[in-house]
């Protein structure tokens, strides 16, 4: 198993980094440019033009590692409920980032319509995961025989918003060269435990190609970013992790592994309400979070790594919750 997962890790990152290149070239010919919002910080305008969609490479590095490395577990309804939430999000990520480059404007799917999306792939996810699964959870910090099996429809409702909720938190994570990438890396090293424990080596190796790639990713993402991923990518990502805590049974762990993303897309909703509350006056400089510490004057790689050091914190606790556990 351990064998299958450093494997799974090195040929991911050895794809993505070896096609990365060849990836940006193709965008770049095929005008696939980043449209930078006109409301965004006035220093990501040079970010213009940046080739976007680069999410594909460690999609696609993520599924040829697995697919060599545990090629029967693609008959295994539960792996491939990771892959569907992995892939499906990611093609929603892909139409949005598709309508943004082909209108040459910030404006791709429309946010109703994308969010109806979203649900309606978690609520099948979902359906499909009480099919062939009982209904527990674990409890963060306690063992599992505190593992609670909640009524279906409330485990339904707990899910579905789950997996929704978080694909979106990851989503507007990604707004700073190399945050949302190495976030996910960080988060997804609890997860890899929990697979480990739960001695699933699908799951452990599909977590473990998807670092992989993501640590290649990185390299062309980094400040200042030669490519970046897009809804492709970020919806993908928050799809797998997502997926990976609905099969793994770490619903609850996702707040606080992902207590990066909980405090983005937090920063949203109270930027938004508090709007519409005081008539126009905000809470915080902009929101997502991370655009309030950039306004505030801090250096975009400031930024990224301040949060990269509260992830890898977060990412301690999930590890000594699996140990716990």
């Amino acid at each position: 198993m351990l064998v299958r997962m450093i494997g799974g890790a090195i040929v991911s990152w050895l794809i993505n980094f070896l096609w990365m290149p060849k990836l940006i070239e193709l965008l770049k010919s095929w005008h696939f440019g980043q449209t930078i919002r006109e409301d965004g910080p006035k220093s990501h305008m040079k970010k213009q033009g940046t080739p976007v969609m680069g999410g594909l490479g460690f999609i696609a590095s993520t599924l040829i590692a697995a697919l060599i490395f545990v090629p029967k577990a693609f008959l295994d309804p539960k792996f491939l409920i990771i892959v569907c939430a992995f892939t499906g999000y990611g093609l929603i990520g892909f139409i949005d980032d598709y309508l943004v480059v082909v209108r040459h404007n910030n404006e791709g799917l429309r946010p109703r319509p994308k969010f109806l999306m979203q649900c309606a792939l978690a609520a099948g996810l979902v359906i499909w995961y009480m099919a062939i699964e009982d209904t527990m959870i674990y409890t963060p910090f306690l063992s599992r025989a505190h593992g609670i099996v909640y009524p279906a429809v409330l485990f339904f409702i707990i899910a579905a918003v789950m997996l929704a909720a978080e694909t979106n938190a990851v989503n507007l994570s990604d707004g700073l060269d190399g945050l949302s990438s190495s976030l996910v890396a960080e988060a997804l090293v609890p997860f890899v435990l929990f697979a480990w424990k739960e001695n699933n080596e699908p799951a452990a190796v599909i977590l473990c190609a998807m670092i992989g790639g993501l640590i290649a990713y990185l390299h062309y993402n980094k400040y200042p970013a030669k490519v970046m991923m897009g809804d492709t990518g970020s919806l993908a990502m928050g799809g797998i992790f997502a997926g990976s805590a609905l099969v793994l049974k770490q619903e609850w762990a996702v707040i606080i592994v992902g207590g990066v993303f909980l405090a983005e897309v937090l920063s949203v909703i109270i930027q938004v309400s508090y709007f519409k509350a005081t008539h126009g006056k905000r809470f915080f400089r902009m929101a997502p979070l991370h655009h309030h510490f950039e306004l505030g004057g801090m250096k975009e790689m400031d930024v990224v790594k301040n949060f990269r050091i509260a992830g890898a914190i977060l990412a301690v606790l999930g590890i000594l919750m699996g140990v716990l556990l």
